[in-house]
């Protein structure tokens, strides 16, 4: 979406954009920035009459170490919960709980969609940037969209409603801030969609690197934070909420959900059929039931577009589809430190291996899921879900 003008400048051309944000990544001369909202979060963790919480995002724990002295791909979770608390927030908890959310409702619709003749395949619609690629440019593939939000706006509404009854709280002292891997994710809060009563569900969104930003400019000496745990009631996940911030992440852990065989044979067969890989678009079959559905995964929107172009001539068929904005996942995003590693599936591997070492693999045997839904009752659809519209720029 960026052009030359006569003159030689950059344009960017809004009717186009996606706001993906990967044009930072890549600009030579550091002049295109994300939009910066420190300050904004700062004033809020100054302000006494606020209840200040954050979610970071799965890929986030993966990454934050690299400006701190640490190995590509060091799982920094505790540490990073300790700097949050330093930095002053009231609530500290994890998006990964979100995403556990996240992949119950999608491997649920995925499943009715199946059953009942619906609309596939069903495209995940957890990738602002993807979300809005398709609304721009494949406008008849929305109805393909599942109906899930993103693990961050799951999260946003939550607090805004079941945490604050909890907590005894007014939604509108709440301020929800979420550490994100995507400049897209600033976008996302802000959409109608995502608000109630006239007031978003997330209030701001830090990249990772603003996150670095602000530990630095407070003087907390990271590396040697000691490691502290979440709170509740965010704070139980599993290896298949972690895994979302990898690209194939997202449909192996729906595909553990969906699976009726779960032995750990059936999950080393999931994780060795396709699905994890540093290709642009991968491809999986697997068995449900006594259907055998196809899964393609695919990551970059110049490989989104050229699998919807197989999908939509007939070339190709899928049952699910997963797609994300940026090269290698969430840990590639372009709110993620630059510069300082060529192979980002580096930083994959530390997610996988957070998996590895998780107590829960999978998201239904989460017990703050039964909780949580049983509590929200009737309002599941309405928190956790949303319908896009095709839209013109």
């Amino acid at each position: 979406a960026i052009h030359s003008d006569e003159l030689g400048r950059a344009e960017i051309d809004y009717s186009k954009c996606v706001s993906c944000g990967q044009c930072i990544t890549v600009c030579p001369t550091g002049a295109l920035t994300e939009k910066d909202d420190t300050a904004k979060v700062w004033a809020a963790l100054r302000d006494p009459s606020k209840h200040v919480v954050v979610q970071p995002a799965p890929s986030v724990r993966a990454t934050l170490g690299e400006c701190f002295g640490m190995p590509i791909g060091t799982n920094v979770e505790g540490k990073m919960v300790a700097a949050l608390r330093r930095l002053g927030f009231d609530g500290v908890f994890d998006t990964d709980t979100a995403a556990d959310f996240t992949i119950m409702e999608e491997a649920t619709e995925f499943v009715q969609r199946v059953k009942n003749g619906g609309t596939l395949p069903l495209i995940t619609s957890c990738s602002p940037g993807w979300v809005k690629f398709c609304e721009t440019y494949y406008p008849d593939m929305i109805p393909n969209l599942s109906s899930c939000k993103s693990p961050q706006q799951m999260f946003g509404a939550l607090t805004k409603t079941y945490y604050a009854e909890k907590m005894g709280l007014d939604p509108h002292d709440i301020v929800c801030v979420s550490v994100m891997p995507c400049t897209a994710k600033k976008g996302e809060a802000k959409r109608e969609e995502f608000t109630h009563n006239g007031k978003p569900d997330v209030d701001a969104v830090l990249t990772t690197i603003e996150l670095i930003n602000m530990i630095k400019e407070s003087g907390i000496d990271f590396a040697n934070l000691e490691d502290e745990a979440v709170d509740m009631p965010f704070g139980i996940t599993t290896g298949s909420g972690v895994i979302f911030g990898a690209t194939g992440g997202v449909a192996e852990a729906v595909a553990r959900c969906c699976c009726p065989d779960k032995t750990k044979n059936a999950a080393m067969a999931i994780e060795y059929s396709g699905l994890r890989g540093v290709e642009g678009v991968r491809v999986a079959s697997m068995l449900v039931g006594e259907r055998t559905i196809r899964l393609a995964v695919c990551n970059g929107l110049l490989n989104a577009q050229k699998l919807i172009d197989e999908i939509e001539t007939g070339r190709e068929y899928f049952d699910l589809i997963e797609v994300m904005t940026c090269r290698a996942g969430c840990v590639g995003g372009a709110g993620q430190p630059h510069g300082l590693t060529k192979d980002k599936y580096d930083r994959a591997a530390g997610l996988y291996n957070a998996d590895k070492t998780a107590l829960i693999k999978r998201s239904e045997q989460n017990p703050v899921i039964e909780t949580l839904l049983r509590d929200i009752g009737e309002r599941e659809h309405e928190l956790l879900h949303v319908h896009y519209k095709g839209r013109e720029f």
